[in-house]
């Protein structure tokens, strides 16, 4: 019997086929190597060898775009037809899921594949990412803490369990451990995406900028290479260190130069640009010349039906180039799919549809009416997915509201309330500075 690096039954695979699956299911770990060619690779040697169409599927269907997501059911269509035992047709099960517009379903499928199979590295990452999507930082934590026993050191994938498990520490609030767990799986997988990520957001999140800018730059070299399919993001962690310490050039360069270089045409990677750009316009930098290219940019990945993270990412590019048509055109689909059911239409609802207005307030001027909507939905915002630092744009975005709008008493509390959790950010003294600027 054929087996991957974890222990479990390859159904249709040769040895040399396992060995191609496992190199590609590591680069998916790793979020560094060739993640398809090697899956690509399995089927040549293994035609009808379900579970590197099933790897491929999840790359794709996790890519959070419209154009992926087509591709990934063709991927999990091709599987199908394949011989697969129930382990392999647990991972089918959850991906049609996910295709089905339902990724809480999907994750809670994964979560009880992985009772059954805890050693299944590629169910655990896909549950992991389903998570984070979903905003659910428990469960980020707890689905890996629950494998972490029958993941000892000698198990391939020990390391990159490690980072997975310090990541939902982090989202927790449990840093001190989140940082040595991430430190420890760096040392021991130097390439993976997850270590050195981790740490960034323990030091975004207490306020280290300094702290994070010294631990990108002395690891860029494990990072920075091209092999590294999601540096784009790293980029835009550093880029994040910079403008805390008020570097708004040095942000901007970043944009202007590996951001725009690394980014990759899929909503998950185009996200990071929209961000970032929005932050430095909020804060007065000159953004406009770039809003153009970017909204371009985004043309085909969000659609306002399947993902609100990606949709207010695009609505972002798409009011900084003026381009309010395409914007009202977006909002009225999220309305329509906020009127449908699902989980979806629940998402859209109750997060995607009233953060969207409010940052369409907010760019229109609308100050007063853009804090009014923004400060009521800011408690539903977990459910757009993302990190906490991700999500900390809409905060961004209400602070600064209240600011324009006048509103003092608010814009006085919003900057405290930064202040408390970092009380170096540059960015913040200067929210409390212009709060207390205000006239009473």
């Amino acid at each position: 019997m054929t087996t991957d690096a974890q222990g479990y039954a390859l159904t249709g695979a040769s040895n040399a086929t396992a060995a191609r699956y496992d190199a590609a299911v590591r680069a998916f770990n790793l979020g560094y190597g060739d993640l398809l060619g090697g899956f690509d690779a399995a089927l040549e040697d293994s035609p009808g060898f379900a579970m590197a169409q099933v790897g491929k599927a999840w790359i794709f269907a996790l890519a959070t775009d419209p154009g992926a997501t087509a591709a990934a059911r063709t991927f999990a269509d091709a599987a199908r037809g394949c011989p697969m035992d129930d382990r392999e047709r647990g991972h089918l099960a959850a991906l049609d899921l996910l295709l089905r517009g339902a990724p809480g379903r999907a994750a809670d499928a994964l979560a009880l594949h992985s009772m059954a199979w805890p050693r299944d590295i590629m169910a655990l990452e896909a549950g992991f990412l389903l998570d984070l999507f979903l905003g659910r930082s428990r469960a980020i934590r707890d689905r890996t803490a629950r494998a972490l026993a029958c993941f000892p050191r000698d198990v391939p994938g020990h390391p990159m369990l490690l980072a997975f498990h310090a990541f939902g520490l982090e989202e927790c609030g449990d840093y001190a451990r989140a940082e040595d767990l991430a430190r420890e799986a760096a040392l021991l997988e130097p390439y993976g995406f997850w270590p050195h990520h981790t740490v960034a957001h323990v030091m975004e999140m207490q306020g280290r900028p300094e702290d994070g800018l010294g631990w990108m730059e002395t690891r860029e070299p494990f990072w920075s290479t091209d092999d590294h399919v999601t540096q784009t993001h790293i980029w835009w962690h550093r880029a994040l260190f910079h403008v805390e310490l008020g570097q708004y050039a040095a942000a901007l360069a970043l944009y202007d130069g590996p951001i725009s270089a690394t980014q990759r045409p899929l909503g998950v990677s185009l996200t990071n640009a929209s961000a970032l750009l929005w932050r430095l316009d909020l804060l007065g930098v000159e953004t406009a010349p770039r809003w153009a290219a970017l909204s371009s940019l985004w043309e085909g990945h969000a659609d306002g039906r399947g993902c609100v993270f990606t949709d207010l990412h695009a609505l972002m590019a798409e009011l900084g180039a003026g381009r309010d048509a395409a914007a009202d055109t977006r909002l009225a689909t999220m309305r329509d799919t906020a009127a449908s059911g699902g989980e979806s239409g629940a998402c859209y609802r109750d997060a995607g549809v009233p953060l969207a207005e409010g940052f369409a307030a907010f760019h229109r001027g609308q100050y007063a009416r853009a804090a009014d909507v923004l400060f009521p939905a800011r408690a539903e915002t977990w459910r757009i997915g993302g990190s906490h630092a991700q999500r900390d744009i809409v905060d961004w975005t209400l602070t600064e509201a209240a600011l324009r709008g006048g509103l003092r008493d608010m814009a006085v509390a919003l900057a405290h309330e930064r202040l408390a959790t970092r009380p170096r950010s540059a960015v913040n003294r200067l929210f409390l500075r212009k709060a207390e600027g205000l006239r009473a």
